[in-house]
């Protein structure tokens, strides 16, 4: 096939690919679904040169690296040709056994560079990884000038862990004080778990108020203390339980809640009618998605803890997958500093029993740390 993609080279030193926030795996073996019959074959990206491609025609083209045995994979660095001029937008999949494949990430790259970007995904274990494109901003093809599969960090535990709140010592000790009206409410289960032993379960029932203030709630309280300038990775994991309220009004399940008394935290995840929410600000939503019951939520949360909406940001990862990309917004309130608070708090109109569960909460300095 003669190939209809552009030829020049893009004027880039052939030397050993760079990526950030990724722990390169070495592959074994690579296939694809076709080139271009030009030379720019699957093997070019691997060979640690950014002047050499592969070329694949057509929307739904892919690549795919084998491991050679099964590892944890928690995401892909890909260096696309041209990228500086056109964006791309592609999947990424894994498989153990090269026959049977989950989508982990869709996306699209920035269209603004020839480095190699990151793409993040909460970590599986898997042999293969396979990369689809579905054309670009300029064509339909393919093109790949290098491309690694990610793993997990070579510091195992990582060595930015900052705090874990998984309730694996089997009780509520990694946290630093609760809020609930007895200890039922806050419940340390073997059973659901997402991850580990244990999970804990938050309860609220209507006139719960263990703090005599406004709204009913069980919440455990971790004194993080973010302040300015201050750049975290949290992760965690949700499940709201089958005979969750649907009502149309608040129920927040996280918040950072700022260390001033009154007012709407500065970053809080609510649940309103059907549809869970990350506001900032008590405001502004920037991220929103179907409220679903009875399966666990992936949550991956960057933040650049800032007054300044120039500086901070907010970064989302849902299930797997960048749902929302950094954004600047205030993340603070002037002169104030955050800390965090997890279970339920919600209207005290609600009559209906309101049962979460949490699990793995982990807080990091990158994205390694907490996957």
């Amino acid at each position: 096939m003669v190939s209809n993609e552009p030829s020049e080279t893009l004027g880039v030193a052939s030397d050993a690919l760079t990526v950030q926030n990724c722990v390169p795996l070495s592959a074994t073996s690579v296939l694809a679904s076709g080139d271009d019959g030009a030379g720019s074959v699957a093997t070019n990206t691997f060979d640690d040169k950014l002047d050499t491609r592969w070329s694949g025609p057509g929307k739904g083209a892919w690549i795919d690296y084998d491991l050679g045995s099964v590892k944890s994979i928690s995401g892909a660095a890909i260096a696309w040709h041209q990228g500086n001029t056109r964006a791309s937008n592609f999947t990424l999949s894994v498989s153990s056994d090269g026959m049977s494949y989950t989508q982990v990430y869709s996306g699209k790259s920035s269209g603004t560079t020839t480095a190699a970007e990151t793409y993040a995904f909460t970590a599986r274990s898997a042999r293969r990884l396979r990369i689809t494109v579905n054309g670009n901003t300029v064509n339909d093809w393919a093109s790949i000038a290098e491309a690694r599969v990610c793993g997990a960090s070579s510091t195992g535990s990582g060595s930015g862990v900052v705090w874990r709140g998984d309730f694996e010592t089997g009780d509520r000790s990694q946290w630093s004080k609760t809020q609930m009206v007895s200890a039922d409410r806050l419940q340390v289960i073997a059973s659901p778990t997402r991850q580990g032993s244990y999970a804990i379960k938050a309860t609220v029932r209507q006139g719960d108020n263990p703090i005599n203030s406004s709204g009913n709630r069980n919440e455990l309280v971790r004194m993080t203390n973010e302040k300015e300038g201050d750049e975290f990775f949290y992760r965690w994991n949700t499940m709201f339980a089958s005979n969750f309220p649907s009502a149309k009004t608040w129920q927040l399940f996280t918040q950072w809640h700022h260390s001033g008394d009154s007012g709407s935290p500065p970053v809080e995840f609510y649940v309103n009618g059907e549809t869970i929410y990350l506001r900032v600000q008590g405001s502004t939503v920037v991220w929103s998605t179907p409220l679903v019951r009875g399966q666990w939520q992936d949550f991956i949360f960057h933040v650049k803890w800032s007054a300044n909406s120039s500086v901070g940001f907010v970064e989302l990862y849902h299930n797997g997958q960048l749902v929302l990309p950094k954004r600047n917004v205030a993340t603070l309130y002037s002169g104030q500093t955050n800390y965090l608070k997890v279970g339920l708090y919600r209207n005290s109109s609600i009559a209906q029993e309101g049962v979460v569960y949490h699990d793995g909460w982990i807080q990091g300095r990158s994205l390694q740390d907490v996957q």
